[in-house]
């Protein structure tokens, strides 16, 4: 892929692409502020566009360029359209609905079940009726750009007006990949160039405070209680904790371990190879698993389940428990998966290890626990340095007049 980039010796920028198969970089004299580095997206959108439609002369574009001598005029009148297609043996390029097809099927192997089901409806939701009759090389940036804006009058979900921009980056990901493919089989360039994604709010975490999470405990259905207050406790994801089987439940060592998850119904992997992990067991957790041991482990599977002793259907759980508890309480309307939140900021407010927590978690390492869960310690806590003063009162042995 074409890039403007940085050269660290001179802090200057440079454009890198490739044309006629062969890397091209050309060094400019340009600082590498974002005015610059916008300028120099935009003229490598006008190269893109002249080697597509086959009128780039390297020469003409980089006059004082060495690299122009490895470009005759006759080799670059074989990059035009049409003798192009003749130098390639005329290997036409199919319709984008057959080309997907072949890519979901070569490709769905190594996802995992749920993310096979997600690009599926969106190939069959949003790109087959815009892109399916049209040859895969004759779509441009343009066409994508307003396919784009078209994502963005579809109604989106619980009765909103229109997709949320994360969902519409969401469905436009996909296509980046689908093009670098098909420009590798079909010999042709890519249209999907400098296309950013659109601005969206970050979700922030709202993690429930310990009196909110007493309230929650002391109110919620009887046969839910140990449920959440697992989760509240563990950090567990919705799809680890509604898949836990008795199996992965260490009472000897006071171990959760996690192993399959449960997604779209169905018994899954874990989400990443770090979620691949065992949470200790608090006083807490302990005490509820082994009550709720007496209701579910005679079906010797799920650790929470329904009457028949399979896995909770989220969604269930959520719109007829959940949401209406919190209404009752006249709590802010938050979704479950806010419990994970919640096991996280309280483990930071108790002092725990950052890299213990994050293990707990699930995480790779520590940098998403201090991005997204650090700052709710000093309102938790209350502490606002005075932990630093009185460490120094008592220990501290200069003193100042």
């Amino acid at each position: 892929m074409a890039s403007v980039s940085i050269r660290k010796e001179t802090n200057t920028l440079y454009l890198d692409f490739r044309y006629m198969g062969k890397r091209c970089r050309e060094q400019t004299a340009l600082k590498a502020t974002i005015a610059n580095k916008r300028k120099l997206e935009k003229l490598l959108i006008q190269i893109e566009s002249e080697i597509i439609a086959g009128t780039f002369r390297y020469a003409i574009r980089f006059p004082e360029s060495k690299m122009s001598d490895h470009f005759s005029d006759a080799e670059q009148k074989l990059y035009e359209p049409d003798l192009w297609l003749e130098r390639q043996g005329k290997k036409e390029a199919v319709l984008f609905s057959e080309f997907v097809t072949t890519w979901f099927n070569h490709n769905k192997v190594s996802w995992r079940r749920s993310h096979t089901i997600n690009i599926e409806s969106i190939i069959n939701k949003h790109y087959l009726p815009f892109f399916g009759n049209q040859k895969v090389n004759s779509i441009t940036r343009n066409n994508l750009l307003t396919f784009r804006t078209v994502l963005a009058k579809v109604p989106g979900r619980n009765g909103k007006a229109s997709l949320s921009n994360t969902r519409i980056n969401k469905v436009m990901n996909p296509l980046k990949r689908i093009f670098e493919d098909a420009a590798d089989e079909y010999n042709f360039i890519t249209p999907y160039i400098r296309i950013k994604p659109l601005k969206s709010p970050k979700t922030d975490a709202q993690p429930f405070t310990v009196a909110e999470v007493n309230r929650i405990l002391s109110k919620v259905r009887p046969d839910y209680r140990d449920y959440f207050l697992v989760r509240f406790f563990t950090g567990m994801r919705t799809g680890e904790i509604d898949g836990l089987k008795w199996k992965y439940v260490d009472f000897e060592k006071r171990l959760i371990k996690i192993r399959e998850t449960i997604v779209a119904g169905e018994e899954d992997e874990t989400k990443t190879e770090s979620s691949i992990r065992d949470i200790q067991m608090s006083n807490p957790v302990f005490e509820a698993l082994k009550r709720q041991r007496k209701h579910s482990a005679h079906f010797n599977k799920f650790v929470f389940c329904n009457r028949e002793g399979e896995a909770l259907n989220h969604n269930n759980v959520t719109k007829r428990v959940w949401y209406p508890l919190l209404g009752k309480l006249n709590l802010e309307k938050r979704r479950p998966y806010q419990t994970r939140h919640t096991a996280a900021t309280l483990w930071l407010a108790s002092g725990e290890s950052p890299e213990w927590i994050a293990r707990q978690m699930g995480h790779a390492n520590t940098e998403m626990l201090f991005r997204v869960y650090s700052r709710y310690v000093p309102n938790l806590t209350r502490m606002d340095g005075s932990a630093m003063e009185t460490l120094l009162d008592a220990q501290l042995e200069i003193r100042y007049a």
